[in-house]
């Protein structure tokens, strides 16, 4: 066993010798309880300053008594105690949740949604609530809000570029493994980005060594005492990852099989517990509450839309009409969700209504699209009808855009995971297409299209919808490509 200490091309490598790693696990969790108040502190500092902030436009406003005032102060109260206690049970004060900003965000809102209705209850409860000002109330949850996501933001970035330099360490991470298993896990996520310490690293130098080279690995482990063992041997070795967290187990610190290439491929994979069986659970589909919450998200948005956009509609059908002949609403065969066909409703915007197994791909400047066509194509108005889809349950708004059947025969052997496109209902639009990812489908555009298709899926939420949504209204990238 040879201890790894030659340095990377991008930051330091943990030395012997160097004084910061011998540093007491007992000082660094002192600079952890440290952070936690701190970050507690000025979240208290937060929801004080929007309970101040309403109490000064009530003491400005003729409407307030100052007895409004005083009761709101005291439901402040009430705010930040369950507030910061739900954030602590949850440990949302530790510095490692700020490094994740994104989902800490979310947390937090959650967590200032949920205490609203929680102080309400408990005041109605002590009787607490009469004469407490209902305006004054929605405007302290709608300050109190944004003073904490800003303070948060400042927090987290402080704290990514403390963790960047080395200053403020999540965790100390031992690393067990080959040289060039370690070289690697250093090089795809560069470890002191995001707050991990690493305290030494062992390199294990073959099968004829093990024995010896963990013996030796599992003594520098107690000399440091890490928090994290990290065994970085390819799963495929069953024997020698047997015998690392054997080895280790002796060792008071929590034990992690490093990222295997399943793991690298799905990120968010979980362990799954269903009785005595224990899997990897690689992929999920969306909840049932979350789907029932996008389909009421859907049909609310589409028929609002129907209803403003209802003139349009019937101008565009006219104008294509008088422009050319054929049929104003042109239907063409697609995969919905799990594969299963569909009409799509699209206005006509060619003199053809090709929907064979031979279908030719609209090019720039193409002969067979009309001059309406060319007009409605640019700005996305020939996609309107497909509303009418959202409603029938064939297509959501948002979501992988459908292609028509030959070109899914085409494209699906060919290219990887393109099936899973299928795996959610089509959209009227998607991320792909809010990135200006449009037109005549390349290889390379097709590459592009599908890695933005499956991050959706892997990401879907109603508030990616609604960033979708505004993208491709407003964004010129979303009309980029469009002919």
């Amino acid at each position: 066993m040879t201890q790894f200490d030659r340095p990377p091309a991008r930051s330091a490598w943990p030395s012997f010798f160097s004084w910061r790693y011998f540093a007491s696990s007992k000082h660094e969790a002192w600079i952890r309880s440290g952070f936690a108040f701190l970050a507690a502190s000025s979240d208290l500092c937060a929801i004080s300053l929007g309970a101040l902030g309403a109490d000064m436009i009530m003491r400005l406003s003729a409407h307030e008594a100052l007895d409004g005032v005083v009761r709101l102060n005291q439901f402040g109260v009430l705010v930040a105690v369950i507030f910061l206690a739900a954030n602590m049970f949850q440990g949302d004060y530790a510095h490692e949740r700020y490094l994740a900003f994104k989902v800490h965000f979310r947390r937090s809102c959650l967590a200032w949604f949920m205490t609203f209705p929680a102080a309400v209850t408990i005041a109605f409860m002590m009787e607490a609530t009469a004469g407490l000002p209902r305006v004054s109330v929605g405007l302290f949850f709608c300050l109190g809000l944004g003073l904490l996501s800003i303070n948060r933001l400042l927090f987290a970035q402080w704290i990514k570029a403390s963790a960047g330099r080395g200053g403020m360490a999540a965790k100390r991470i031992f690393l067990l493994g080959r040289e060039e298993e370690i070289e690697r896990f250093y090089q795809l996520y560069e470890p002191a980005a995001l707050g991990m310490r690493i305290v030494t690293a062992s390199v294990l130098r073959g099968p004829d060594h093990l024995d010896e080279d963990l013996a030796l690995a599992a003594a520098s482990a107690r000399i440091f005492r890490p928090e994290d063992v990290f065994i970085l041997v390819p799963w495929a070795q069953r024997e020698t990852v047997d015998c690392c967290v054997t080895a280790f187990l002796r060792i008071p610190a929590a034990i992690h099989l490093g990222s295997d290439c399943v793991l690298n491929r799905f990120a968010k994979a979980q362990v799954a517990t269903t009785g005595p069986i224990s899997s990897l659970n690689l992929a999920r589909p969306l909840s049932s509450a979350h789907v029932l919450a996008k389909r009421v998200f859907d049909i609310t948005l589409a028929l609002i839309a129907l209803a403003l956009l209802a003139p349009l509609l019937a101008a565009l059908a006219i104008a294509i009409k008088l422009d050319s002949k054929g049929p104003a609403i042109f239907r063409q065969r697609r995969y919905g969700f799990n594969q299963e066909p569909f009409r799509i409703f699209k206005f006509r915007s060619m003199t053809t209504l090709e929907d064979g197994r031979k279908l030719r791909q609209a090019t720039s400047n193409d002969a067979r699209v009309t001059r309406v066509g060319r007009f409605m194509r640019r700005t996305n108005l020939d996609e309107l009808p497909q509303l009418f889809n959202v409603l029938l349950g064939d297509m959501s708004l948002v979501g992988p855009r459908p292609h028509a059947l030959a070109h899914d025969q085409l494209f699906e052997p060919s290219v990887a995971l393109y099936a899973r496109r299928h795996n959610v209902k089509p959209g009227i639009t998607g991320w792909a297409q809010a990135n200006g990812l449009r037109g005549e489908i390349t290889e390379a555009s097709l590459k592009a299209r599908i890695e933005h298709d499956l991050f959706y899926i892997d990401h879907s939420s109603l508030w990616l919808d609604l960033q979708i949504i505004w993208r491709t209204i407003m964004s010129k990238k979303a009309f980029k490509n469009a002919y």
